[in-house]
């Protein structure tokens, strides 16, 4: 059967089907079931005749939302809590890696509009960082001490207080994405222009290479689970404005699922990243070497993790 034949037919069934699966808690539990088992049969018809078709994602789409919906209320186990961080995130993750890249690409532009700014107005920063933390900066300097902010608080007040923020930030980025994606670039544009702006600054001073290695040393995993964060806003209005060969209700509540997972999945990091610039950024005197071995490490997780993992899980389920 042509590819047009089969979707000609059995288009408005699955049409009744979105509207069972946005319903489900009032159909009746024989429609529900019936739904499920007929969207199955036309998956595994489809997968098997039309392998790369978006029909065959929609159909995938279509079974998954009628599963969780018939499985909402099942008692989970506790490896749950396992198995969320270590297959449910990798696999939105695989999901959303179109958002991821989108992410990427606007904060790597605004990093680097940040950086000519800075370059070609060395007070740019003051408009960005506020002329208070300028000058503390540059009394830094002076001493001898670029990073000595990291220094000013106790640990275990900074650590509260950074993991509390930065988590907040990743979520109001999130949010943002209501505001049909703009709103999650615009965050995003914010952050990568004060990353420019400020590794611009040391390099003008003379301690770029201080900078980076404190920096980054935490910086690693937090501006990579900012970009995340940002992967799952463009999901949430992606859903808005892209709603493809789904009513744009149903879109949006997929999208906001989605992106709500993903930055769900940012969290520990985004604790691991605090108590790194809480306890570890402040030692300008440990051994280059050391905290350079702690960013590497911490790159090879967010390969891993967001890249490579999402990867292997997704084929790991396509070849069981």
């Amino acid at each position: 059967m042509k590819e047009v034949t089969f979707i000609r037919r059995n288009i408005g069934k699955w049409r009744s089907y979105e509207e069972v699966a946005e319903a489900v808690r009032t159909a009746p539990a024989d429609a529900v079931a019936d739904a499920y088992i007929d969207v199955t049969s036309d998956l595994s018809f489809a997968q098997t005749h039309y392998p790369q078709s978006r029909i065959t994602l929609y159909l995938n789409n279509l079974a998954s939302a009628l599963h969780n919906e018939i499985y909402r209320n099942k008692r989970e186990r506790w490896s749950r809590l396992l198995t969320f961080w270590t297959r449910e995130v990798p696999l939105t993750m695989w999901e959303g890696r179109r958002e991821l890249r989108w992410s990427a690409l606007i904060f790597a532009v605004s990093v680097a509009v940040g950086v000519v700014s800075q370059w070609l107005d060395a007070d740019f920063c003051r408009l960005i960082l506020g002329n208070g933390y300028v000058e503390m900066t540059l009394d830094n300097i002076q001493r001898g001490e670029p990073m000595g902010v990291y220094g000013t608080a106790p640990e275990d007040t900074m650590f509260a207080s950074i993991t509390m923020n930065n988590i907040y930030v990743s979520f109001v980025i999130f949010a943002a994405g209501l505001l049909t994606s703009l709103g999650t670039g615009w965050f995003l544009l914010q952050n990568g222009v004060m990353l420019g702006s400020f590794q611009t600054f040391f390099l003008q001073q003379g301690v770029l290479g201080e900078s980076m290695l404190a920096v980054w040393l935490h910086g690693t995993l937090e501006i990579s689970a900012i970009i995340v964060a940002g992967a799952a806003g463009l999901a949430l209005g992606g859903g808005l404005l892209f709603p493809g060969t789904y009513t744009r209700g149903y879109a949006f509540r997929r999208g906001a699922k989605r992106g709500l997972k993903i930055v769900i999945g940012t969290v520990p990091v985004f604790c691991v990243a605090g108590f790194i610039e809480s306890f570890m950024t402040r030692h300008t005197e440990w051994p280059d070497a050391l905290r350079l071995a702690v960013i590497l490490g911490s790159l090879s997780f967010v390969i891993y993790y967001y890249i490579i993992l999402p990867y292997k899980r997704h084929h790991g389920i396509r070849e069981t």
